[in-house]
Parts: C-alpha cells; sequence; structure tokens
C-alpha cells in the first residue's frame, strides 16, 4: 500500500464531511431565501409543513426511508452514503436557525444565487470524496441497474415525482427551482473537478472509475 494512502483517505474523509455540511447549509439558503428550492427539499418542505417537523428533520426520516429502498435494489452503502442520512439534515436546521429571514428580493436574489453555487461546491467536494453515494443517488442508480432504463429517465421520473408530490403539500416551487435544475449539473462537473482526490495507483487528478459525476442528483 502506497505511504500516502492515510493522508489520501484523510483528504477524502475532510472532503466528505465538509460537503456533506456545506450541502446542507446551501440548502437552508435556498429555504431562507423562498424562491424555489432543488426537488428533494421541495418534498422535505412539503412534508415539513404537513408534519409540524423542521425540515431537516424531515430530510433525515426521508434520507433513512430511502436508503431501505436499497434493499430490494441491492445497493451497498458506503461511509458516505450513511454519513449523508444525518450530516445534511442537522446542517440545514443548524443554518437556518442562525440565518435570519430575509424581507426584501434585493437579499432574497442574492441568497437563491448564494445557495445554487454552494450547492455545485458541494455535490463536487462529496462525490470526488469516493465514499459512497447519498442514499438518493444510490436509489437512482440501483433503479437503473434493475430496470435497464437510462439514469436521464431514472432521474427524471424521481425528481419529477417528488417536486409534484412535495409542490402538492406545500413545498416552494418557484424560480430557484429551475434554475438549480439548469446549473447544478454544469457546476457539479466543474467542481468535481477542482476537488478531485489523486488516484492512489498513478497520482492522477481523474476521480475514479466509476464515479457518478454522471449521476448527479442530490446527497
Amino acid at each position: 500500500m502506497s505511504t500516502r494512502s492515510p493522508g489520501r483517505l484523510g483528504r477524502r474523509l475532510v472532503q466528505l464531511y465538509v460537503g456533506l455540511a456545506l450541502y446542507g447549509a446551501s440548502s437552508a439558503l435556498l429555504v431562507a431565501a423562498g424562491l424555489g428550492l432543488e426537488p428533494w427539499n421541495v418534498l422535505h418542505q412539503g412534508l415539513a409543513r404537513l408534519t409540524g417537523l423542521t425540515i431537516g428533520v424531515v430530510s433525515i426520516a426521508v434520507g433513512a426511508a430511502v436508503l431501505l429502498l436499497w434493499i430490494p435494489l441491492r445497493q451497498r452503502p458506503g461511509l458516505g452514503t450513511v454519513s449523508n442520512v444525518v450530516a445534511v439534515g442537522l446542517a440545514m436546521d443548524g443554518t437556518l436557525a442562525l440565518v435570519p429571514e430575509p424581507r426584501t428580493l434585493a437579499v432574497r436574489i442574492p441568497l437563491m444565487l448564494a445557495g445554487i453555487v454552494l450547492n455545485g461546491a458541494a455535490t463536487g467536494l462529496y462525490i470526488a470524496a469516493r465514499l459512497g453515494p447519498g442514499p438518493r443517488d444510490g436509489l437512482m442508480t440501483g433503479l437503473h441497474r434493475r430496470t435497464g432504463r437510462s439514469i436521464r429517465l431514472m432521474r427524471t421520473a424521481i425528481e419529477v415525482a417528488v417536486v409534484v408530490t412535495g409542490f402538492a403539500l406545500g413545498g416552494t416551487v418557484g424560480v430557484g427551482t429551475f434554475l438549480y435544475a439548469l446549473s447544478i449539473g454544469p457546476l457539479a462537473q466543474v467542481f468535481l473537478r477542482v476537488f478531485a482526490v489523486p488516484s492512489a495507483s498513478r497520482g492522477s487528478a481523474a476521480v475514479a472509475a466509476g464515479s457518478p459525476g454522471r449521476a448527479i442528483l442530490r446527497p
């Protein structure tokens, strides 16, 4: 084993947890802006309004439920998968407790844009760490393998279903939702290259084979 492996693993762990915390914080900025959420958080917000729970607690509960769906799909979780379920929700609630509610568009629009860009950076961080996909990503790739349908089709079907359900429950769909859908893929691809961990065998900056770069959804 390379003598650099412990340091490389340390970097990956730091990337994972910084990425998950930043993902939760960036999602909270979108909630605070109130101009539209990313697809899964439309569902989380709708369920939060229905149950009276915080959006972070709902995110944890939904993540755990989605992880149970991995069993019939024969998906194997990693450290990043399990960490994702808890860390993102806690970061969301923590950030929302600290960020004052913005009242003007002059504040809400920059908050929305910052949330989208930071979300892209967070996605690049945690995916490039290669310590396991998020539970929702794994649901998509698992359905892809079991059904033979394309990842793009599975992603679209899942996201449409969660947005429609979340909106019906009172989740916020708006300009932020559409900007997120258009920009998260390109942003995440850029940050995947920025945060790529060098390969153990060649010391290259490429993300390992099988990286979910083409399956970006959310953690």
